[in-house]
């Protein structure tokens, strides 16, 4: 009998600890499931950035029609020895003067194209251009078989707001949440004197070209969706020039040299230092602390049938011309990038400095 009851009694204590596991675990899971659908891991001021450059080995699949199809010049631009699509950026007092003077030093008849990005890319990929030149690294789409990247500087992006506003310095984050709509009002922010800024609503102006390339305003938020919906886009460089210097809620961005040439034509703005950081110190960029900024390239074809050595002979000179003036022109060179540590391949630069 008492065999009976022992063990009557084990199993009850036997069953009470399996309930009291089974019931611990289940709690567990219930909380992990809990945590898993509730909690959203808070996302690092970087992850609002893309990477600022494109795989170099990811090259664009291209027919073999294609491959085997020559450079062939448009009729409208005339029987010229060179074509050549500038980005806006370079247009029209960065490189036309230099190859102008070049096609008469050198008797060659060149066709200068003004473009974008855009356009280098689609008379590329239609090869009707020997070169195309780009304000920001390139996509998939771009890097075309047989097509060469050699970048020639690069140069900071600013941001743009009326003269008459107080505010003078503001942090990457700060910008960040700025474009975001997160920081909305003026008055939320200080100026140098630990006074606030108007009270009036900020009114962001972009402009937001290349969407699909990296690097450029993308470095500020990655994507268009991560901007406010209250927002004025433009499409051209003096128009965001004419509407941050005509409104005094407005702040834009644009790169510097763009600044320099258009707001004597369209407006005075005042540039806005990033973390300290004033962009037209140009060292400052070298090293990274101030962030944001274009990179300029020139492209030619290499394949045999499609490789034209007068064009890659122009753009050697134009690089080389770059390194004599880069001051004049505000960019920071290859030989300051490649010292410095900024990362290529061959000649097409691939990276920030590690």
């Amino acid at each position: 009998m008492f065999i009976i009851n022992y063990n009557i009694t084990m199993k009850k204590k036997t069953d009470r600890k399996i309930h009291l596991w089974i019931t611990i675990l289940l709690c567990l899971l219930i909380l992990l499931v809990f945590k898993t659908v509730t909690y959203t891991e808070p996302k690092p001021v970087n992850a609002l950035r893309v990477s600022a450059f494109s795989d170099p080995s990811q090259i664009m699949d291209m027919p073999e029609e294609w491959k085997k199809k020559s450079v062939k010049h448009e009729p409208s631009m005339g029987d010229v020895d060179i074509a050549i699509t500038l980005d806006q950026q370079m247009y029209p007092d960065f490189f036309p003067p230099i190859i102008k003077k070049y096609a008469k030093d050198n008797n060659l008849k060149i066709f200068i194209n003004e473009g974008n990005c855009g356009i280098s890319g689609g008379m590329l990929s239609r090869k009707i251009a020997d070169i195309g030149a780009f304000c920001c690294p390139p996509e998939k789409t771009d890097r075309l078989p047989g097509l060469r990247f050699h970048t020639f500087g690069i140069a900071p992006v600013a941001i743009l707001i009326h003269p008459d506003n107080p505010i003078d310095n503001i942090t990457l984050k700060q910008a960040r949440q700025i474009f975001q709509g997160e920081i909305s009002r003026w008055s939320e922010l200080k100026t140098a004197k630990g006074g606030k800024g108007f009270d009036t609503p900020i009114q962001v102006v972009t402009r937001l070209h290349c969407k699909t390339r990296p690097g450029h305003w993308r470095i500020l938020l990655d994507k268009e969706d991560l901007f406010t919906p209250n927002l004025i886009d433009v499409g051209a460089i003096p128009d965001m020039i004419a509407q941050v210097a005509t409104n005094p809620k407005a702040i834009g961005f644009e790169s510097l040299i763009e600044v320099y040439q258009y707001q004597e034509e369209k407006g005075k703005v005042k540039i806005l230092k990033i973390d300290g950081y004033d962009p037209h110190e140009l060292s400052h960029l070298l090293t990274l602390k101030y962030p944001l900024y274009h990179v300029y390239s020139l492209t030619t074809w290499e394949r045999e049938g499609v490789a034209n050595p007068k064009a890659q002979k122009l753009v050697e000179y134009l690089i080389s011309q770059v390194e004599l003036r880069h001051k004049e022109f505000g960019v920071i060179p290859v030989s300051q990038l490649r010292k410095a540590g900024w990362r290529f391949k061959d000649r097409e630069l691939i990276g920030e400095p590690k």
